[in-house]
């Protein structure tokens, strides 16, 4: 990895992958040092699998909403509805709950990551299961934001929800049934703001992300942004360089692409030029061609990401060229 971060340090950047460039994201373990952190952000990636897999089975109560709204004066209907959605909602409520976690643990990871004690290529040279913890966070991000935006149930699910909690609380109808949670309106509120987005993960990364930048003055941005850079920078490398490539599961590959994508979103969001700026040190030309290389199917959310969920795509500092890759 020391050689790597050489080339990605190096001023000539066309100094490409002749060099020992693998990064072992499949095995590498924590050192003594990374320990703390790496047990504390572990906590809480333990049940992100599992919220994916919730996700991805969620099917939501539209039928059901459809009858109880044709027929308002059918109260079995109604109630049947009321009883669908809101075991649903407790589900969209733990994977609201789970992004409040990410808020309190990435802040602590960045911490780690990014400090001035060591330079960004020490840190990652030194700190790589951190490292891949990020990535593994980015890579839930992605994941999580593509099932929700191919899941059109859950913004209705929660609208009817909310709809006819108000209607039963003005009624005196909200009492709490078996498996029925009460939930305040400030939550539901929150709620309703974080499935209001289209990519919800995502936006709370960004802003996470942004936050630390700006609430720790004493690190200079650069330090933060310096460190996502190199782990774009990385992630491509690891997938262009045909021999190393060849050492990673498919579905590693994959990961790095999610991960680089992520990165440079992120990137973008909290560097001041963003990553389609000609000097971010972020290869995006590269990084797009290497997005259409992929097999058809397999990467077009992350493109979609690359033009919807950027904040400098459409400045004018941005190469027409890049523009255009992402056009067609």
């Amino acid at each position: 990895m020391g050689n790597l971060l050489r080339i990605l340090l190096n001023n000539d950047q066309t100094t490409k992958s002749s060099e020992n460039i693998f990064v072992d994201f499949e095995n590498v373990q924590p050192t003594e040092a990374e320990q703390h952190v790496w047990q504390q952000v572990k906590t809480v990636l333990d049940s992100a699998q599992q919220i994916l897999v919730e996700l991805h089975q969620y099917r939501g109560a539209t039928e059901n909403i459809r009858l109880a709204i044709s027929n308002p004066n059918i109260e079995d209907l109604q109630d049947k509805a009321w009883q669908t959605v809101t075991p649903l909602v407790s589900k969209l409520k733990v994977f609201f709950e789970f992004s409040l976690q990410l808020e309190m643990i990435i802040p602590e990871l960045l911490r780690v990551l990014c400090s001035e004690d060591l330079t960004p290529r020490d840190h990652l040279e030194q700190q790589q299961a951190l490292f891949k913890q990020f990535a593994e966070i980015l890579d839930f991000v992605l994941k999580f934001d593509d099932l929700k935006m191919t899941t059109p149930a859950i913004q209705n699910d929660f609208s009817y929800y909310r709809r006819t909690l108000s209607r039963r609380k003005m009624a005196n109808e909200d009492e709490i049934q078996p498996g029925e949670e009460h939930m305040s309106n400030e939550l539901a509120n929150r709620m309703s703001l974080f499935y209001a987005q289209a990519t919800p993960m995502l936006h709370a990364l960004s802003e996470i992300t942004a936050r630390f930048v700006t609430q720790n003055k004493h690190l200079p941005v650069e330090q933060t942004t310096d460190c996502l850079k190199m782990m774009a920078n990385i992630c491509r490398i690891m997938i262009e360089n045909t021999q190393y490539r060849s050492r990673i599961k498919e579905e590693t590959q994959l990961f790095c692409l999610r991960v680089m994508v992520g990165v440079i979103i992120l990137y973008d969001h909290v560097h001041p030029i963003g990553a389609f700026a000609k000097n971010s040190g972020i290869e995006m030309k590269g990084s797009i061609k290497l997005l259409k290389e992929q097999r058809k199917g397999t990467v077009e959310s992350l493109l979609n990401a690359l033009r919807y969920t950027t904040k400098h795509l459409q400045d004018e500092s941005t190469a027409r060229a890049i523009k255009n890759m992402l056009a067609d």
